[in-house]
């Protein structure tokens, strides 16, 4: 395969992954106890994953940003 074909594909992109998993993977989550100030971890693991979601999505555009991609 040559540089051109691939030339839109970062190895940065495999964080888009872990997001994908740990948010669509119900069976990581999908349970009431550790409880964070009263708020069941069903919810409060999907709202931490937006923050982190947030900040690696800015660490992929950055680092594919620099690299010319």
């Amino acid at each position: 395969m040559n540089s051109s074909a691939r030339e839109g594909w970062s190895w940065w992109y495999l964080l888009f992954v872990v997001e994908a998993v740990a948010v669509l993977w119900p069976p990581f989550y999908n349970r009431v106890e550790p409880t964070w100030q009263g708020i069941p971890f069903f919810y409060w693991y999907q709202l931490l994953w937006v923050v982190i979601s947030a900040g690696l999505t800015a660490i992929v555009y950055f680092a594919v940003e620099d690299t010319g991609r």
